[in-house]
């Protein structure tokens, strides 16, 4: 189906090294402000947005997949999926340890797929943060058979979808929002920041980071379910389906699916007029 490579398999489920991370309340405040968050506990830096939780996390993001993945295709890699699963908040001055690791891996028709397991401790009491779970996506690989776990599914609600949405919220992604978001997050990648590097990539020009297109989808579930309150946050997924450029306009669409055991589930896509940027979104909020 496309150039075979085989992945590591010495690699699987082998942890990284733990990495600290110290939160600021200038870094939360960046953030939000990066994200064009309107939530004012997030921007005062006095709590974190949903997606601020992949930046502890970051440099452990990428480090075990450098023990399965050949070098040669490292740079090919996309974001498929990006899954949060919450425990608490982060709040400023917390003291934070990650780690990551590769659960599995397999082909599909268009690629191969790695999974990758994160998690994050406060690093005094040793309590879980957060869990995330994350896809990354090899176009045109073939990296032979099924090896070890998937990441959990994120169920697409069809049938909720099919109706009127419980709320819609606009979002507008500004010329500088890359330049923005590259330093708040941690995230250097020069696709998001060079216009030449972008189109020797066969873009026409740079993309916003699909985390920050993400953040400004979780801010508008936080706004609508949640009531701007992130400690009712339990869960935050999606589906990266298309780049989103500087200038673009969004609409998150939001429906209501089930209330069950105090957890209201809601799914959620973020459109840039008929095309899905952001599909399968899943939040679960608590009531």
């Amino acid at each position: 189906m496309g150039d075979q490579h085989e992945f590591d398999r010495a690699g699987l489920d082998l942890w990284s090294d733990e990495e600290h991370f110290e939160v600021t309340r200038e870094r939360l405040a960046e953030y939000a402000a990066a994200t064009n968050d309107p939530i004012p506990a997030h921007l005062a830096g006095d709590i974190g947005s949903p997606v601020f939780a992949i930046v502890p996390v970051f440099d452990a993001l990428m480090a075990p997949a450098v023990d399965v993945v050949p070098m040669n295709i490292f740079g090919r890699i996309t974001h498929g999926e990006q899954d949060f699963h919450f425990y608490r908040p982060i709040h400023a001055g917390d003291k934070l340890v990650s780690r990551g690791r590769v659960i599995g891996w397999e082909t599909k028709s268009t690629g191969a797929l790695i999974y990758i397991h994160l998690t994050c401790h406060d690093e005094v009491s040793g309590d879980l943060v957060n869990e995330q779970y994350l896809s990354g996506f090899f176009r045109g690989v073939d990296a032979g058979e099924k090896v070890g776990d998937a990441i959990p599914v994120i169920p697409p609600f069809a049938d909720a979808k099919a109706g009127t949405p419980t709320a819609t919220v606009a979002a507008h992604v500004d010329d500088d929002q890359t330049f923005r978001y590259a330093p708040a997050s941690g995230d250097p990648v020069p696709l998001h920041l060079d216009e030449e590097v972008a189109k020797d990539a066969g873009l026409p020009g740079i993309i916003a980071h699909g985390l920050c297109t993400m953040a400004m989808a979780g801010w508008a579930v936080v706004s609508e379910a949640a009531e701007s309150d992130v400690t009712r946050v339990r869960r935050l997924a999606v589906r990266f389906s298309k780049f989103v450029f500087p200038g673009d306009d969004l609409e998150t669409r939001i429906w209501r699916v089930d209330t069950a055991n105090g957890v209201t589930t809601y799914a959620f896509e973020t459109h840039r007029g008929t095309d899905i940027v952001l599909s399968n979104g899943l939040a679960e909020i608590t009531d």
